[in-house]
């Protein structure tokens, strides 16, 4: 019976504890994988220049910063729109906070982006440009994936495939 009741303790313990272990710690920040996003963070579906498109959600990352917001990018199912956005908008990009891209300011809000010759194009959601910022490539990477986010201590990369652009909160 003790025995029983220990295991049983035990058990308890771990369905408490173990759920609090993905918790983002007080005071840090992380960088997101696509398994760690899930729809109640980013949306399934997003809007964008008049239509809805589905977001690649195993192509998706982000960052958990440690005032709890967030940014999130993830990749984009382009296919409905017409040849010079779908050239551009290749994912969807939510901010919480402001964010120096590139040695631009992002405000806190909802954009369409994409890599195109060397820049990082940000528009707002009716497709018109807001900026664009220089990309650099890391010939270095040795497994490129379609989206990711790397980097911690407040630098981060946004990477599609070896691309990439490093974005931070201004300080």
């Amino acid at each position: 019976m003790r025995q029983a009741l220990s295991l049983l303790a035990i058990v308890a313990l771990l369905v408490v504890v173990l759920p609090c272990a993905n918790a983002n710690p007080a005071g840090s920040e992380t960088a997101l994988k696509a398994s760690e996003i899930t729809n109640k963070i980013f949306p399934d579906q997003v809007f964008f220049r008049g239509q809805v498109a589905p977001v690649q959600m195993r192509n998706t990352g982000g960052v958990h910063f440690a005032d709890d917001t967030y940014v999130l990018a993830g990749l984009i199912d382009n296919s409905g729109y017409a040849s010079d956005i779908r050239q551009k908008y290749q994912a969807y990009f939510i901010s919480e906070g402001t964010l120096d891209i590139g040695g631009q300011k992002l405000a806190p809000g909802a954009y369409g982006v994409g890599f195109v010759q060397g820049k990082f194009v940000v528009m707002d959601l009716g497709a018109h440009d807001l900026f664009r910022a220089d990309a650099s490539r890391d010939a270095d990477m040795k497994r490129p994936v379609p989206l990711q986010v790397v980097g911690a201590s407040g630098k981060y990369r946004l990477y599609a495939g070896r691309e990439f652009v490093e974005l931070a909160r201004p300080q």
